[in-house]
């Protein structure tokens, strides 16, 4: 007489249910594999979000304010080196002079007297193409760099005397520089509207304007899109003068 650990069915369950056992081992674990995996890629965030994108616009929001700070600082650092300087140098007032003609030549100087702003700004979100002009593409709703820089040519053009983009003085090493809807300037990031402010002769400095091909351009698109522009006349206003870095940067061969 058999007993059922004798029968050939005893034997035939056991060893069916070892491979269901590590199938089902080898799923948690794979599954515990796949959930590290992720924990560690994601550092305990959601992957789904665009924390990473806010977090890199924090940081340029951040290194801008922090640049900003710094060129006050050095711009208060320099006018008391230049006060000790003109105290201690024995300079005569021709040589006096001589200085601060070259100082306001370069921008380094406060600067006052009558001014044209000029506003751009972008297109408005729900921007529609006036009648006889064909649909707006996304570049055409918004200002871009050759924009600026030909308001800033046709100023100096005009005869300005001192050129302000946004809080700035504009010196013969600066660069206006867009990234995508945003100016880079002198290591400070700004976003529209733009406003660009000159001394000068202002019916000059408007007629400059007028002249200016680039600007003829853009005013296609301020008619036909709507795109802004705007330009104030202001009777007294003063400029800052520069007070960032002056120093030169070069190219050097590789050895």
């Amino acid at each position: 007489m058999s007993n059922s650990a004798d029968s050939p069915q005893g034997p035939l369950r056991r060893s069916g249910a070892r491979p269901v056992r590590l199938l089902t081992a080898a799923v948690f674990a794979l599954a515990g594999l796949i959930f590290v995996t992720s924990f560690n890629t994601a550092k305990g965030t959601n992957l789904r979000t665009d924390a990473s994108l806010l977090k890199l616009s924090d940081l340029i929001k951040q290194r801008s304010a922090k640049n900003g700070d710094l060129e006050e600082s050095t711009g208060a650092v320099r006018d008391d080196v230049d006060a000790l300087a003109r105290r201690d140098a024995g300079s005569t007032k021709a040589e006096d002079a001589k200085l601060g003609a070259l100082e306001k030549a370069a921008g380094t100087r406060k600067l006052s007297g009558p001014a044209l702003t000029v506003t751009l700004n972008d297109a408005p979100p729900d921007a529609q193409a006036a009648p006889g002009y064909p649909e707006p593409q996304a570049n055409d709703l918004v200002i871009h760099q050759q924009d600026l820089q030909a308001v800033v040519n046709a100023l100096w053009q005009g005869g300005a005397e001192g050129i302000q983009v946004m809080d700035q003085r504009l010196i013969s090493t600066s660069a206006v520089r867009c990234v995508g809807n945003t100016l880079i300037l002198q290591g400070r990031v700004y976003s529209p509207p733009y406003k660009i402010t000159a001394v000068g002769d202002q019916s000059a400095l408007k007629k400059a304007l007028a002249e200016s091909p680039a600007i003829q351009n853009y005013q296609l698109y301020v008619k036909a899109y709507g795109l802004g522009w705007k330009v104030d006349e202001r009777d007294a206003v003063t400029l800052p003068g520069y007070s960032g870095t002056v120093d030169l940067h070069y190219a050097k061969p590789v050895k």
